[in-house]
């Protein structure tokens, strides 16, 4: 039911979100040779989706204001029901959602803490650029899951609701502020690298990952969707 309900959801309008097709065009057709076993993949899915929500949450603490709080509850509620969907497609395939996600536990809960920000601004950043740069990657690698568990994956991970609501508030909190401008650019392009290495380390086959050759022309768009995003901010990237 869950995902019949996402699919008459109409995809939110919002200028940061044009360049997302693109970036999940290219990752499907260069990804789809790379994606891990299933129960790997939605393993690590399950597990890198609490960290978004525990993402989200920490900025709804940290927000100033109810106003902020109350907005930011939507993309909160919104990576828990993606969550939720992925452990749903656990269960239904037979996979323990616990076991499956454990051995991600302690490299997605580094990535966490190594990205979380030193205060709400920069949490709100956090969100918005790792949030965007890893639900593309993983609807990319969507591509090579058997196509009906594709389909609703892909439907999983369009969180296009919350993605606008941190743009509005990040929009608020930097406008008028060229000091914190210049302090969220900075703090931009280093989640990046740290966000690439989570996506890279989701390719590994057998204990080894893919030649650069292989990976180089998803990451290319990847990256310049990640700086569209920040263009869209005001920020360069």
């Amino acid at each position: 039911m869950l995902s019949l309900f996402r699919r008459r959801r109409p995809r939110a309008v919002a200028p940061q979100l044009t360049p997302r097709s693109d970036a999940i065009a290219v990752a499907r057709v260069e990804l789809a040779e790379l994606t891990p076993p299933t129960p790997v993949y939605l393993g690590r899915l399950g597990y890198l989706t609490l960290v978004l929500f525990e993402n989200l949450s920490r900025a709804v603490l940290l927000a100033p204001t109810t106003s902020a709080k109350t907005a930011l509850s939507a993309a909160v509620a919104e990576v828990l029901e993606a969550h939720e969907g992925v452990v749903t497609e656990m269960r239904g395939a037979g996979i323990d959602p616990v076991a499956a996600m454990e051995p991600f536990r302690a490299e997605l809960d580094d990535f966490r803490r190594r990205i979380q920000g030193a205060d709400w601004p920069e949490s709100l950043v956090t969100c918005y650029l790792t949030g965007g740069f890893l639900t593309d990657f993983f609807t990319g690698l969507a591509a090579g899951l058997p196509s009906g568990l594709s389909s609703r994956v892909s439907l999983l991970l369009d969180i296009d609701k919350g993605q606008a609501v941190l743009v509005a508030q990040l929009r608020t909190a930097i406008e008028g502020s060229s000091r914190l401008a210049s302090r969220l650019a900075m703090w931009g392009r280093r989640l990046v690298g740290d966000t690439m290495l989570v996506a890279r380390s989701s390719l590994a086959i057998g204990g080894q990952l893919p030649g650069e050759e292989r990976i180089e022309p998803v990451f290319t768009e990847l990256i310049s969707a990640h700086t569209r995003r920040m263009d869209v901010l005001g920020l360069t990237a």
